[in-house]
């Protein structure tokens, strides 16, 4: 049975579409959160670069994280700012995103960051020979949101 708002309007209850929404809220959470996780991994991988301090990470083999943070990709091409900061920018609009409906924009908006990811992955295994375990971090907390906005896209989620 409709309940009645402050203004005497009736809302749905919560098998109407109020309640179908609240069921559906919790993944926008998760992304949210998981956006909010990458903001902090890319400002400890920015704090680092500025330092000039190696992350807790292997430093040989194939996982070796100054090899990857030391090279030419470390950093925006002409720049001295690293790509780190460039994550930061990514899962701060990211998080703000999913703090709305969800729709179209934070489809496209993971699709951005998995592209990058991808790009990313090549220049690590390609050109490098070598993988950071904190870009990593990242470039699976981008693949999350991704999967999760993949799943309220196939559910029909949101407006488009």
């Amino acid at each position: 049975m409709p309940r009645e708002t402050l203004r005497g309007e009736h809302a749905p209850d919560a098998a109407g579409a109020g309640g179908a929404r609240s069921r559906r809220a919790p993944l926008g959470v998760a992304a949210g959160v998981l956006s909010v996780a990458g903001v902090a991994v890319s400002i400890y991988l920015t704090v680092l670069h500025y330092a000039g301090v190696v992350p807790a990470c292997p430093a040989s083999g194939p996982v070796n994280c100054e090899a990857v943070l030391s090279s030419s990709y470390a950093v925006i091409a002409g720049t001295a700012i690293p790509t780190s900061a460039a994550g930061i920018a990514w899962f701060v609009v990211s998080a703000v995103l999913w703090t709305r409906r969800f729709s179209w924009v934070q489809l496209a908006w993971s699709v951005i960051g998995a592209l990058t990811v991808i790009y990313l992955l090549f220049i690590e295994i390609v050109r490098l020979g070598a993988i950071c375990l904190w870009c990593t971090a990242a470039h699976v907390l981008t693949v999350a949101i991704l999967l999760i906005a993949l799943t309220m896209r196939g559910r029909g989620d949101g407006a488009y």
